[in-house]
């Protein structure tokens, strides 16, 4: 085992990981930032997408090591400092974004690497951006319309 630092959520942090030890496991194991979830361990799902160093990646892909020194953001950085909810988070809490949840640190880390690379993309655009990512339960209509509104762009209000 060797002690691994980086930069997650904008402090240094460190913990031991062996060589095979993945990015995601390593935020949730040894840093305990558990809000990027493992899902399906084959790159297929999403929803362990994290930002490295600016970049969305699933952090299923990547080993700790290799990334020593890197600039990581999870789900658990993109509120404020005080809890409030960023921008993308509250959109998908607004537009019901989510069911169950499982996903939705993968959608709205996705969400806001699009939005960085284009502010105002459009519902296909959202749609393609999107294609890596897995919802078993929402049909992506309300996670469409939150990006969308997290954009700016006005969408309908969801019912009820």
């Amino acid at each position: 085992m060797t002690d691994v630092t980086m930069t997650v959520n904008g402090t240094a942090r460190s913990a031991p990981a062996e060589g095979r030890t993945l990015l995601v496991d390593w935020l949730r194991d040894g840093l305990h930032l558990t809000g990027t979830h493992v899902g399906c361990d084959t790159s297929q799902c999403g929803a362990c997408v994290v930002h490295l160093d600016g970049a969305p990646v699933k952090a299923c892909t990547v080993l700790a090591q290799e990334v020593e020194g890197a600039e990581i953001t999870t789900i658990e950085g993109m509120a404020a400092p005080d809890g409030t909810l960023g921008k993308v988070q509250a959109a998908f809490q607004e537009h019901h974004g989510l069911q169950c949840g499982f996903c939705t640190s993968g959608m709205v880390m996705a969400a806001a690497a699009l939005l960085e690379e284009n502010p105002t993309p459009t519902e296909e655009e959202v749609r393609h951006y999107l294609e890596g990512n897995i919802c078993r339960c929402t049909g992506y209509h309300n996670i469409v319309k939150s990006v969308l509104a997290a954009s700016g762009q006005s969408v309908e209000p969801v019912a009820g």
